[in-house]
């Protein structure tokens, strides 16, 4: 049966025939998503949801939605979306963080420009038959300082045009390297000497609790006298009361702000200033954008419903399509031994940590790590995935960790999980053969070749003859047919295991014959997801 997805915002409709001809079934409903209790009536029916920013995805909407697997937003912003609601229900969540950014950029530059030579209230004033010429001085921007605080992806673009205006450029951002400063132009420099240099300052970067009032007043009273300020990225990053008063006392030349605080903003202590521009919230406000990211959204939703490739996703790491084909069989390996972990386990599980080793630890480990914990989740509940994993994890206090290293042994790549609880410590680790088909080679240290299959049963003994024999004549007394039969043991008289591949659930009582026999120590029915 294939995906449907529900399209609720306006989206062009090349974006939709996208969906159609991926092989989607899409029921396109520009406005659906203003009517709340439409959606929630419908939602039920979707496997993925296409969105702008009219919609608003709550705790409610991802409540009733069932089959929901993918949200899907044209652009970059998702404050309309519960993304912690979603991650809980297992809902990816995407953006589009690339299709908008020549074109925020490019705003941000024109909003410059409009400040450095007060072009707006020219306009204004000659739209109303003055001539006031000597009224609005403005100033070059050749050879001032910008200030670019985040060098992301729509900070360097601005950058890259800054210097093409012939601009010297400065730039704070955590994560920029002195490589990637020498290759962009522009010198890194930490927050306070930016303010203290810049001419103009420019901000691209989200909205965090880090990142929030970034410019207060305190770091307003940093800032040159002739300094200009231009916020084309979030509402918050500035202090816009502080800013106003700085503007009215001489204390700042001007600002330019595409965003504001409160949305849609009717009212700022920005607004009918001297020599600040504001524009309501136009950065991606271009045909190329909006058609660019509507494209790019139903190209990832469509890839992720029928390949489960994974591309700018918000709640989980990103898979591409090279990816999934390469890495599925490993993050069915890592969610098998997630799977044996936690039925395993009668207890909480306090640590939890993913070796991986040789060419595995090359793939995308994280991804690989979510497939574990969902797997070690699923025991408590078989709705968990990916996405939901990791939450229900955090909230039970579980520690996750991962080690990754080159090639140690035989195997040219394996992944080890090793699980502490308050009562004991338990590992397995498997591979993944030339076949493609996940295999367990190691449990509690002792060695094994165990194929995985649907139903097994798991059992642990003191090394002696006759458990082959025992386990062979209940399974056959009792009708359940044995696929694969694996043994292995510590060393001669010591700890042993055995791990049978079988074609049946084992019933309460073939479990409590084998118990009654007094030779082992566990016996454990294991299921695994396979297909």
């Amino acid at each position: 049966m294939a995906p449907k997805v529900l399209v609720s915002d306006k989206l062009s409709e090349t974006a939709v025939q996208i969906f159609r001809d991926r092989g989607i079934d899409v029921d396109f409903e520009p406005g659906l998503g203003k009517d709340k209790d439409r959606l929630l009536e419908v939602i039920g029916q979707y496997d993925g949801l296409a969105i702008r920013s009219a919609t608003k995805v709550s705790d409610k909407v991802l409540a009733a939605a069932d089959n929901l697997k993918v949200i899907g937003r044209a652009g970059i912003g998702v404050d309309n979306v519960d993304i912690p609601a979603a991650s809980s229900k297992g809902v990816i969540v995407m953006n589009t963080p690339f299709g908008n950014s020549i074109t925020t950029a490019e705003h941000a530059v024109a909003m410059m420009f409009a400040v450095a030579r007060q072009i707006p209230a020219a306009s204004a004033s000659t739209h109303a038959g003055k001539w006031e010429k000597s009224k609005f001085m403005g100033v070059e921007l050749t050879g001032k300082t910008l200030g670019v605080v985040g060098a992301g992806n729509i900070g360097s673009i601005v950058i890259e045009r800054a210097r093409g205006l012939k601009m010297k450029v400065a730039a704070y951002d955590p994560f920029l390297s002195e490589e990637r400063a020498t290759e962009l132009g522009c010198r890194k420099v930490e927050l306070d000497e930016l303010l203290s240099q810049s001419d103009f300052v420019t901000f691209h970067v989200p909205l965090t609790d880090k990142t929030r009032n970034i410019l207060n007043r305190e770091n307003i009273a940093k800032l040159k006298p002739s300094a200009r300020i231009i916020n084309c990225a979030r509402g918050g990053l500035v202090d816009e009361a502080a800013l106003a008063e700085a503007i009215q006392e001489g204390r700042v030349a001007g600002a330019a702000f595409d965003v504001f605080a409160e949305e849609p903003a009717t009212d700022s202590p920005l607004f009918n200033l001297d020599n600040v521009v504001a524009t309501p919230h136009l950065g991606a406000a271009t045909t190329e954008a909006q058609e660019n990211v509507a494209l790019q959204v139903a190209e990832q939703m469509s890839d992720y419903l029928l390949t489960g490739a994974v591309t700018n996703a918000l709640n989980m790491p990103s898979v591409t399509a090279e990816e999934a084909k390469v890495m599925g069989p490993w993050l069915k390996l890592s969610e098998h031994l997630g799977t044996f972990i936690g039925q395993m386990t009668d207890e909480p599980v306090e640590e939890l940590n993913i070796l991986f080793d040789g060419a595995v630890a090359e793939m995308n480990v994280a991804a690989l790590q979510n497939a574990v914990v969902a797997g070690v989740m699923q025991a408590a509940n078989p709705e968990v995935n990916m996405v939901s994993a990791p939450v229900m994890a955090k909230e039970r206090g579980m520690d996750i960790s991962r080690t990754t290293q080159e090639q140690t042994g035989v195997f040219e790549a394996y992944v080890k999980v090793t699980m502490k609880t308050a009562e004991r410590q338990r590992s397995i680790a498997g591979t993944v053969f030339s076949d493609g088909k996940p295999r367990f080679i190691q449990i509690k240290g002792i060695n094994i070749d165990a194929e995985v299959g649907e139903h097994m049963l798991y059992s642990t003994n003191e090394d002696r003859a006759g458990i082959i024999g025992t386990l062979g004549r209940v399974l056959g007394e009792s009708g359940v047919n044995i696929a694969n039969f694996t043994l292995g043991r510590s060393e001669k008289g010591r700890d042993a295991i055995a791990l049978l591949y079988i074609d049946e659930k084992p019933s309460d009582e073939v479990l409590g014959r084998l118990r009654e026999t007094g030779v082992f120590n566990d016996v454990r029915p294991l299921s695994f997801r396979v297909n």
